[in-house]
């Protein structure tokens, strides 16, 4: 991994939300700070790495259902994070190979690990941005060359959600972009959720992420339904990941119920 200090805006002593979650995804880019703080959330919900999983396992199935069944050819994914295995241009273009990907990120160190990775991919692009601004996203040049909003498009963000304030009006957020895209395309989200929590352990990972470079909002399932307003959710609605529709062979020991997922669509 790169020494942090040479990554422009990057504060290393300050635990990154990206870092924290390619660590619990059992990555190498993140730094000391990251598995400090990853550790604590560990110590109050030790399977947190496995919702970590399921959320790709789920990105993968909501992936293969937009291009292989659906017909989506070009996908906004806001959030990104570090990149992985499973990232959505690699998922999309196993069904379609002219899929086209605009990435939005506003981390700092998201932006400058994943140009390294994404720059010399035709139909790619990772732009910074930030869900607070939407009107800034859909303004950026780059992204106007990468997506063509006459036709359906797939808007994702997937562990996203949980990062922005209700002072900071997600819902408002969500509601522009989606006002931007055409009929017949999707939206894609994944949020963490307190519900059927024991109070210490929500307070543990609540701390650890206010030191971090965001906090952790978690929702209730009503509030992440929300979300979707004027979309029609498909089927099997908004579920814990480990529902929807899963591998039998993925989940043949059961999922977490950290993570609320669900796909709408626009009519």
């Amino acid at each position: 991994m790169a020494d942090e200090a040479e990554l422009p805006g990057v504060d290393p002593a300050i635990p990154s939300v990206a870092g924290m979650w390619d660590y619990y995804l059992g990555g190498n880019e993140n730094t000391d700070a990251d598995r400090e703080a990853a550790r604590l959330v560990l110590g109050a919900a030790p399977d947190v790495p496995l919702a970590a999983l399921e959320n790709r396992e789920f990105l993968k199935h909501a992936v293969r259902f937009l291009a292989a069944e659906s017909g989506i050819s070009q996908f906004i994914d806001i959030g990104p994070g570090l990149p992985t295995r499973g990232n959505v241009h690699q998922l999309a273009r196993e069904h379609n190979l002219g899929a086209r990907i605009a990435y939005v990120d506003n981390d700092p160190e998201v932006l400058a690990r994943g140009h390294g990775y994404l720059d010399d991919l035709a139909g790619v692009a990772l732009i910074p941005g930030d869900l607070r601004d939407p009107d800034g996203i859909l303004g950026n040049p780059e992204l106007q060359g990468i997506i063509d909003f006459s036709r359906p498009v797939a808007l994702s963000m997937t562990l996203l959600l949980q990062f922005v304030r209700d002072e900071d009006d997600p819902y408002g957020s969500v509601a522009r972009l989606c006002d931007a895209i055409c009929a017949g395309s999707y939206l894609v989200i994944s949020h963490v959720t307190w519900e059927n929590r024991d109070d210490a352990a929500l307070a543990q990972i609540a701390g650890a992420y206010d030191r971090a470079t965001a906090p952790m909002v978690m929702r209730s399932k009503d509030e992440v339904e929300r979300f979707f307003a004027g979309f029609k959710i498909v089927e099997p609605g908004i579920v814990f990941l480990s529902q929807w529709r899963p591998s039998t062979e993925y989940y043949a020991g059961g999922g977490t119920r950290w993570v609320y997922a669900g796909i709408g669509k626009k009519p």
